[in-house]
């Protein structure tokens, strides 16, 4: 079980933690067994547990004979009530006083999720560890960090709950800020910019933050690849007002929210010397290459999550970020997180995550491809389960859906990811992640998922190559508004190009799909040709700032690969900023 340093964060060293995380891996089966017996104890008298009759009983295998897998409808009416204001011990002993939201960018419609002190103890060490081994690569010392990190809002249930992000509820929490004052450097902005209202405003201020700080900064991060990207198209449009404030001393007047002006007015200071070595830095830039490494030459690497959804956005932050290495951070989930990477010198397409076995209960579903769908490009997920396993029972190179058991109220929780185990550290399994369980397009026995549609992509887009033009953004439907139902995928590009080009595309696209299902449909036409359309510039950016008016922050914002039905606001924002359309001919007309 964690030693002292869990409960003492700002004491431990990096090789104090290192070696409590060799401790904890090397008997993983047993910290395992004592972690679901904490669980279990604590959480006896809870309601969702008591109806299985438990009676008492800690051990696995009375737990997986008695309590049944679940998903997030099995708990939602228990979580309900906890939002309506039942202070009684519904899913745990003590009463939950925090519900995180999950981003909803897919159907729509946010979720809530459990959140307790434990789920920050947990957070902390995950963090700490990944820390410890980073720092032992890229030691940062005493410098400062460009982090590119928003909170959302809070709202307050009708039962007087605080529901918000969880990474707003992390960063709200005084126990979360002390704890990570050992091993996070200190932020380039105050916090009025990060709890500032306005995103643009808060990232106009994270970018002139960084500039004035620009010879400490020892790293550059943020939650996700995408909002690092987002950073720096940003810097691309407004580096000319930075370097203008810096000269002045005297902040933009677009920047207007009270709090956030008087806060950065503090730290900006006329600099004229900064300002030209900054202007002259950008005016050499070619398209903006290494931009990163230029403005802050002390920087040693680019960190936040690179894998998943954010793999698309990977091509265009190493040209940002030049010779600088991209690390991938730890791998979790609004319903709490799951493995850290212990190997930050791998590139975020190879990392893998090794569970710490005192921060939940895991188990993982095993997935085996049915007969006749091991094509070798294939990641079609059409999968045949077999009971769950434990932790240390997995097997290197199988596939898994994960199950977890939290400290925070669900029990034999379905996540919904697939992992690949690709190998272990001492007796805990290093997880490789693959994708989201569930399907994103399917109108009949296709199915294909983000792993499909992304390699579809690729697969279309170095057709683009030749044109010198990329795609800033994409996303999917599926059109069942005629019979046969089609495809559809949607492409914001960098610039315009020619049809032929566009046509081709198309082609590409619909015979990268190499799911059978999908491909039989298509050839006896029970599904129509693909449709490539192609949207407005700005588009994507317009679905974020309506993300942000359902109350969500820019940190947890991922780009939704597949656009549910249900999310009408956004299939309304993406048909309205179709500007061409293009038909597959590739299975002929």
């Amino acid at each position: 079980m964690p030693g002292i340093c869990q409960f003492e964060v700002t004491t431990c060293s990096s090789e104090e933690t290192i070696n409590e995380f060799e401790a904890l891996t090397r008997d993983a089966g047993r910290v395992q067994q004592d972690t679901l017996k904490k669980i279990l104890e604590a959480n006896a008298d809870a309601e969702y547990l008591a109806r299985f009759g438990l009676d008492g009983r800690t051990d696995a295998e009375s737990y997986k004979s008695r309590v049944p897998l679940c998903v997030h409808s099995d708990v939602e009416p228990f979580i309900q009530r906890v939002a309506h204001g039942d202070s009684s011990s519904v899913i745990t002993r003590k009463p939950i006083t925090a519900l995180s939201l999950s981003s909803g960018t897919t159907q729509g419609k946010p979720k809530f999720l459990p959140f307790n002190e434990e789920l920050i103890e947990n957070t902390l060490q995950v963090f700490r560890t990944s820390y410890a081994f980073r720092n032992r690569e890229y030691t940062t010392g005493k410098g400062k960090a460009l982090q590119f990190f928003y909170c959302s809002k809070q709202v307050s249930t009708d039962g007087g709950v605080i529901a918000t992000t969880a990474t707003t509820n992390l960063y709200r929490s005084s126990r979360y800020r002390e704890g990570m004052k050992g091993i996070r450097s200190q932020g380039c902005s105050p916090d009025e910019v990060i709890f500032g209202p306005d995103f643009h405003q808060s990232l106009y201020c994270h970018l002139l933050c960084g500039l004035i700080y620009s010879d400490e900064v020892r790293f550059v991060s943020s939650t996700f690849a995408h909002s690092l990207v987002q950073a720096f198209q940003t810097l691309e449009e407004v580096w000319e007002d930075l370097c203008a404030d810096i000269r002045e001393g005297v902040l933009s007047e677009k920047v207007t929210v009270p709090s956030i002006r008087q806060a950065v007015s503090r730290i900006l200071k006329p600099n004229p010397q900064l300002a030209d070595l900054i202007y002259n830095k950008c005016v050499r830039l070619s398209s903006w290459y290494g931009v990163i490494p230029a403005l802050w030459p002390k920087a040693k690497y680019v960190y936040g999550i690179m894998t998943g959804s954010m793999e698309p956005y990977l091509k265009k932050l190493r040209h940002y970020a030049g010779h600088l290495p991209l690390i991938s951070a730890d791998y979790g989930a609004s319903e709490g997180y799951v493995g850290c990477n212990i190997d930050p010198t791998v590139p975020p397409e190879q990392v893998t995550y090794a569970v710490l076995p005192n921060t939940g209960y895991y188990e993982f579903i095993p997935l085996e491809k049915s007969t006749g769908e091991e094509m070798e490009n294939s990641t079609s997920i059409h999968y045949i389960e077999s009971g769950p396993v434990g932790l240390t029972e997995v097997e290197v190179g199988k596939i898994y859906e994960v199950v977890l058991t939290t400290f925070a109220g669900l029990y034999r929780y379905r996540l919904g990811d697939v992992v690949k185990i690709a190998g272990f550290h001492n007796s805990t399994p290093q997880l490789q992640f693959i994708c989201r369980r569930s399907l994103v397009l399917s109108i009949n026995v296709d199915k294909n998922t983000e792993k499909d549609l992304q390699f579809a992509v690729e697969e279309a887009s170095k057709l683009l190559e030749g044109e010198k033009l990329g795609i800033v953004d994409f996303t999917s439907c599926v059109d069942t508004s005629s019979d046969p139902g089609r495809y559809v995928i949607y492409w914001e590009l960098s610039s315009g190009t020619r049809d032929e080009v566009l046509s081709s595309c198309a082609n590409a696209l619909d015979l990268a799909f190499v799911d059978e299902g999908y491909n039989g449909s298509r050839k006896n036409k029970t599904i129509a040709p693909l449709e490539l359309r192609i949207l407005n510039k700005g588009t994507f950016k317009e679905i974020l700032v309506h993300f942000l008016g359902l109350g969500g922050s820019v940190s947890q914002f991922k780009t939704p690969r597949f656009v549910n039905p249900s999310n009408s606001k956004v299939l309304q924002i993406l048909n309205k900023n179709v500007t061409r359309s293009y038909f597959s001919t590739a299975y002929g007309l």
